[in-house]
């Protein structure tokens, strides 16, 4: 499959944005495919005392609004506060887990949609430190910062899917996926379109 930033997709918005978004969808993308069979205690296991699925889920979402939050100018409320406190904790059901996920890149992307043009220069200040950044940086950490959780989340979604299984279906994408990695854009006999043999 081809990834949605070599898709030609949201060519409405400027490159910054457009990257932004893409990488969003890419998470959203990932987290379906690695995640979309496993069940409540799938999601909430922690092998190797590594962080859940589930955790990875909550904090990309929970992340999400307050990176978001700094880059509108604002200061995290109480509530966001106490969900950074508790997002190790299990959530509830399994579509509670990925309803929160699904809401929070939702959100996220209307949010973005949003930021308006030239402002990415604008100076922000993050946490109770109030360090120093901008609105194009808080951007771009959060397509890195979601990024970083989901191959986070890939990688304990495998190892959940090597000790407890999770059905053919699962290790067909595993298989799949692992034959895909070895040449994820596709080209073959290791030279790119357009390369003279």
């Amino acid at each position: 499959m081809v990834e949605p930033w070599l898709r030609g997709t949201l060519t409405e918005e400027d490159a910054v944005l457009r990257g932004v978004l893409h990488a969003l969808e890419l998470a959203r993308e990932d987290v379906a495919r690695w995640c979309s069979e496993f069940t409540e205690e799938q999601l909430e296991a922690r092998p190797f005392g590594l962080p859940s699925v589930g955790f990875q889920m909550r904090h990309i979402a929970r992340s999400l609004d307050r990176l978001l939050t700094y880059a509108e100018g604002g200061r995290l409320s109480d509530g966001q506060l106490e969900a950074l406190k508790n997002e190790m904790k299990p959530s509830g059901s399994r579509e509670a887990i990925f309803d929160e996920f699904e809401d929070g890149i939702d959100s996220a992307t209307r949010r973005i949609k949003a930021v308006p043009p030239g402002s990415y220069d604008k100076a922000r200040w993050v946490g109770r430190g109030e360090l120093p950044s901008s609105v194009g940086g808080l951007l771009v950490h959060c397509a890195d910062h979601a990024q970083r959780h989901v191959g986070q989340l890939v990688t304990t979604a495998k190892v959940v899917v090597q000790l407890r299984g999770a059905g053919d279906d699962s290790r067909r994408r595993r298989r799949a996926d692992e034959r895909g990695s070895a040449n994820p854009l596709g080209v073959e006999d290791g030279r790119s379109e357009g390369a003279k043999p």
